[in-house]
């Protein structure tokens, strides 16, 4: 369910990640469907203008191998390949139309099945323990993180990862709004991720998130003696009918569940966490107060 800090690794390794476009999640069905047709339309397409692939590679500026893997659908192109392809086949638009179902494609199922989750529900209750959650990350602090991430996030790993988590960001912005309720351990707010000035500017947006009505970040403190969170982080997200799904990392193997008994367990360590918070106005102060500190 959190895919926060994590990405699908390309099976062609670092030399396959080095290529100008992003690998298809093998249990994607839909994306495999979605780029074997993008493939097929722009092969029919090469075809027909009578250009053997080694001479489309070289018109567009890229190897005859990744020409060869766009159009067998084993590698989803970036835009700027459609719209190079549109402009050398002639295509009159119809290869660059083709964009917006590859963006979608590009991000890992697992991804694109939690942005609908959280599109879909109308509270997500958020506890984090290691690093501030991605919802709130900047993304100064996203690629901080990731920077030192071992082992080592490639360029197109790094870009898929912000790509996706910057997508989930349109929450903040839905309307009708859903209530967002967030916890954080006082230590994420601490440690100066990506230095002075980036963190810094990480508690600032903080601060601004803070400010939404349908927002609520409490920070829950180091000195807490009687501290039920020590099981990890734990997500709720509830729906318009009344379902719910939630993982934790100290629960169920850290599965995600929907049974009302378990996801009782979630709900009841998630509130004793926040009543165990502070206030979302008293963590509003104490955020401000590591501003002044900075």
């Amino acid at each position: 369910m959190s895919v926060d800090g994590e990405v699908e690794r390309p099976e062609g390794g670092v030399e396959a990640a080095d290529e100008p476009g992003w690998e298809v999640d093998p249990d994607d069905d839909w994306g495999i469907a979605v780029v074997t047709t993008v493939g097929r339309q722009l092969r029919l397409r090469r075809e027909a203008s009578g250009m053997r692939a080694a001479d489309f590679a070289t018109a567009m500026g890229y190897g005859e191998d990744l020409v060869y893997k766009v159009e067998s659908g084993k590698r989803i192109p970036r835009p700027d390949y459609l719209d190079r392809a549109d402009e050398v086949l002639d295509a009159g638009g119809l290869l660059a139309a083709m964009k917006e179902d590859v963006r979608k494609v590009r991000y890992p199922k697992r991804v694109r099945d939690l942005a609908r989750m959280e599109a879909n529900a109308v509270e997500i209750a958020l506890y984090s323990t290691h690093n501030i959650h991605g919802l709130l990350q900047t993304d100064e602090h996203m690629r901080a993180l990731f920077d030192v991430w071992l082992p080592a996030y490639s360029e197109e790993e790094m870009e898929r990862i912000m790509g996706a988590r910057s997508a989930r960001r349109a929450i903040f912005n839905r309307s009708p709004a859903p209530t967002l309720s967030f916890v954080q351990e006082e230590a994420t707010l601490r440690r100066p991720v990506g230095g002075r000035m980036v963190w810094r500017r990480q508690l600032e947006r903080l601060v601004e998130l803070g400010q939404l009505r349908s927002v609520s970040i409490q920070v829950l403190p180091t000195d807490c003696e009687d501290h039920v969170g020590t099981g990890g982080l734990i997500e709720v997200l509830t729906f318009p009918d009344g379902t719910a799904v939630g993982r934790s990392e100290g629960a169920f193997n850290g599965r995600p569940v929907t049974d009302p008994k378990q996801l009782r367990v979630l709900e009841q360590r998630y509130g004793m966490i926040r009543a165990q918070a502070l206030t979302p106005r008293d963590s509003r102060a104490f955020i401000e107060r590591l501003l002044g500190e900075s």
